[in-house]
């Protein structure tokens, strides 16, 4: 007898990422940011904060996210001025990311609101087991 969705992991865990990111929006859409947006900027913010200033490709890279897409993205957070794309000077094809003064504001408090929902969502099991799962599954498998 076939398992009902209840018994498959890969249902639940459809079921709770839509929850997750439904509790991530609403905390995020006061702050005139989407998910991905969020993540865009929090990534160029912190890379930005280590002394690099990447590039789209770099920035997709560390986010995970299609380059196609981040650069649409990132034309968004460039119009609510919170990032500039500047041409490298090393390859004029490439534009490098630089946070502006408004973006540096607003990262910090966008990733304390993420933060706050993490920390709610995954309060039933122990950070360290949580963890430990969520890098198991991020990780590519071995080939």
């Amino acid at each position: 007898m076939a398992p009902g969705p209840g018994d498959s992991p890969g249902f639940l865990l459809w079921h709770a990422t839509l929850r997750w990111q439904r509790d991530i929006a609403a905390a995020l859409g006061p702050l005139g940011l989407t998910h991905v947006q969020f993540v865009l900027l929090a990534c160029t913010w912190w890379l930005n904060s280590q002394g690099e200033h990447p590039n789209q490709l770099a920035l997709a890279r560390q986010a995970g996210t299609d380059v196609k897409m981040t650069s649409q993205v990132l034309r968004t957070l460039e119009t609510k001025g919170l990032i500039e794309r500047e041409v490298d000077p090393a390859d004029t094809r490439a534009k490098r990311l630089r946070i502006t003064d408004g973006g540096a504001e607003l990262a910090p408090r966008a990733i304390a609101a993420v933060e706050a929902v993490d920390a709610e969502f995954f309060r039933p099991v122990p950070r360290e087991d949580t963890l430990t799962l969520l890098r198991r599954l991020a990780a590519a498998p071995e080939a």
